[in-house]
């Protein structure tokens, strides 16, 4: 298998549950697969597609991807054909041909098109060594995307029998994943749960206030030619921000499902193919696209729920590149999101919806590791003091004397009551005139304004490190509001010091995750970015089906001057070293040549056995014809 790997998709070595996920589909077990976005799932039922005698059956939600994920394999050099509602009857006659000739490995379909009986007589017609289901949680009334067609697979699988079936999705809760195994029937399944630590990305929160958009424009540029996607609650909003970005230079282009069919087709379009780097786009966008080199995604808004966010930044970096994932907040778009929630009649989904947003405050007022607090809720241990991929991991912290502020802050909780949110005891504190401070007679207490020198920002802060420090704490109920607690009051009563740390102002903003492990040659990258750009619209593609960001970093690392020593980049195949090998090395050897540059030697990789006989052959030797057997 890993010759087949390196044969058709240039790779040297599998990514973590890979080797184990194919064994299974290889002894022709059932299997649930849950792996998040860029962990590799789809080489789960491509690679042993190639060693399975008959056909393997995709069925897969996501028809805008199934065009890419085909050209994909056939740049590998691997047949593959989709079936869906985009052919023509000619089209897909000629596809339907192909199938039963047995000329097509992969086939991917659309759910709905299995309830067809026309589709149905062809299917028995054709040799099915293995069923993929991929977007698998759609099968379930649980998950975040129900398809009634979906509920139909348990029948495909009576129609089957004895064909292995591999049940694949990013994001399942265990009540999901259950449902999934009694839909799909499925026999003794074998379950693969990957971790769901995203490496790549680096998670930033930062207050959302009037300088917001300086900060936006700050982060496209440092992300200048790359490609980002801004998220936003509403569709005005993601037109207005599109076009004042627009004005400010960049080619920024708004997506939402208020926009005519052919507009949004012409956008997704044009950013998979990298004509524009910034989509300012609803929520909506992103579910059909498989494009691996997005390297910064901001939420302008506040996501709904955790779920929703841990979704939505996976689209970020699947290529394993460090990309940037950055959050605006404020309290004030959590309460538009409340008020929002109130109007829901069912008071179970009210009450569920409400305790999902409470946890997505309680994310962005974190005042400890992100990464640790998203996997936490997910399930799983992260047992590292520091990931290296968060503000506040990677934002170097300054101690200070908070003695006099905490006494003030626990102070002016307990004089309100402790019955509202921090929102509102900050304004106590810095001599606010709101509507509820006149209501409660709250200007009459001595805690009013006796914090006037802090900002609101940094008044939130301290009192994110004191629910942090175990002082303050919430109250049970549907809003969220503060209390002052044991370990707080002894505090208070003792007089205690307290020395807390924050972010060294001059370092406040955003820490960027660090780019890539290798120090390639910029210049050299950028030319190779504009000959993929190319020879992707030559034929008719995404960039990232010619080549990955990865693959051009190393490229423009090691110099590659040599059919032989470009084979060994990662991403570089044998059908693409053929296709494509010829014309990249003359561009590398032309600009290496130019700037008196030498190839750099490639690190050696210890080989498997197999890969050690494959080599054996190709020097025409056997393997008693080497020393030691």
């Amino acid at each position: 298998m890993l010759e087949l790997l390196k044969k058709y998709f240039g790779y040297d070595e599998f990514l973590p549950l890979q080797k184990e996920i194919i064994a299974s589909v290889l002894n022709g077990e059932d299997s649930l697969v849950l792996m998040p976005t860029g962990g590799g799932k789809s080489l789960c039922y491509q690679l042993p597609a190639l060693r399975l005698a008959g056909l393997t059956l995709v069925v897969s939600p996501l028809i805008a991807l199934m065009k890419d994920q085909v050209d994909a394999l056939k740049s590998n050099g691997i047949s593959a054909e989709f079936i869906n509602s985009t052919l023509t009857f000619s089209e897909l006659r000629r596809v339907q041909e192909q199938a039963l000739r047995r000329e097509v490995k992969i086939l991917y379909v659309a759910p709905e098109r299995l309830s067809l009986d026309a589709f149905q007589s062809f299917l028995s017609r054709l040799k099915v060594s293995l069923v993929a289901v991929d977007e698998a949680h759609c099968i379930s009334v649980w998950g975040h995307d129900f398809r009634p067609d979906y509920r139909r697979l348990g029948e495909l699988r009576n129609a089957l029998p004895g064909v292995p079936f591999l049940a694949l999705t990013a994001t399942a809760t265990e009540r999901v994943r259950r449902d999934i195994l009694g839909q799909l029937h499925l026999n003794q399944p074998r379950q693969f749960i990957a971790s769901f630590n995203r490496a790549s990305l680096n998670y930033s929160v930062l207050p959302k206030n009037r300088d917001s958009f300086e900060v936006l424009v700050d982060l496209l540029q440092k992300h200048k030619g790359e490609s980002s996607i801004i998220y936003c609650t509403s569709r005005k909003e993601t037109e207005g921000l599109a076009a004042r970005l627009r004005e400010g230079g960049f080619d920024a282009l708004p997506y939402h499902a208020g926009l005519e069919n052919e507009v949004r087709r012409q956008t997704q379009e044009r950013f998979i193919r990298d004509r524009v780097s910034t989509v300012v786009a609803t929520i909506a966008f992103g579910m059909g696209i498989d494009k691996p080199n997005i390297r910064l995604l901001v939420h302008y808004d506040l996501p709904k729920s955790l779920e929703g966010y841990y979704q939505e930044t996976g689209r970020a970096g699947r290529d394993g590149l460090p990309s940037d994932c950055v959050l605006l907040y404020n309290y004030g778009d959590a309460a538009k999101q409340e008020f929002f929630i109130d109007q829901v009649e069912d008071e179970a989904e009210r009450r569920n919806a409400r305790r999902k947003l409470g946890l997505v405050v309680e994310f962005c007022q974190l005042q400890s590791c992100r990464r640790k607090y998203i996997l936490h809720y997910f399930g799983e241990a992260w047992d590292e003091e520091n990931c290296g991929g968060c503000d506040f991991c990677l934002v170097p912290r300054e101690e200070f004397d908070a003695t006099i502020i905490a006494q003030k802050i626990l102070s002016a909780v307990i004089r309100t009551g402790e019955r509202f949110g921090i929102n509102h005891v900050i304004s106590v504190l810095r001599g606010g005139n709101t509507k509820a401070i006149r209501r409660w007679n709250h200007n009459e207490l001595s805690v009013y304004g006796i914090a006037k020198e802090f900002s609101t920002g940094e008044l939130k802060e301290i009192a994110g490190l004191l629910v942090a420090k175990g002082f303050l704490a919430k109250n049970s109920g549907d809003y969220v509001t503060f209390r002052v607690s044991e370990s707080g009051r002894i505090f208070l009563k003792n007089r205690d010091s307290l020395t807390l740390a924050m972010p060294k102002r001059e370092e406040e903003k955003v820490s960027s995750a660090s780019r890539a492990a290798l120090d390639y040659d910029q210049a050299l990258f950028d030319l190779l970015r504009e000959l993929r750009r190319r020879l992707a619209s030559e034929r008719q593609v995404p960039p990232y089906i010619i080549f990955n960001d990865v693959t051009l970093q190393q490229m423009a690392y090691y110099l590659p001057q040599t059919r032989d020593s470009l084979s060994q980049i990662s991403g570089v195949g044998a059908k693409k070293l053929e296709d494509l090998g010829e014309t990249f090395l003359s561009e590398i050897t032309t600009y290496a040549q130019s700037r008196n540059l030498e190839e750099r030697d490639f690190p050696v990789q210890p080989r498997q056995p197999g890969a050690i006989r494959s080599r054996l052959r190709k020097l025409g030797l056997g393997p008693h014809d080497v020393d030691g057997g």
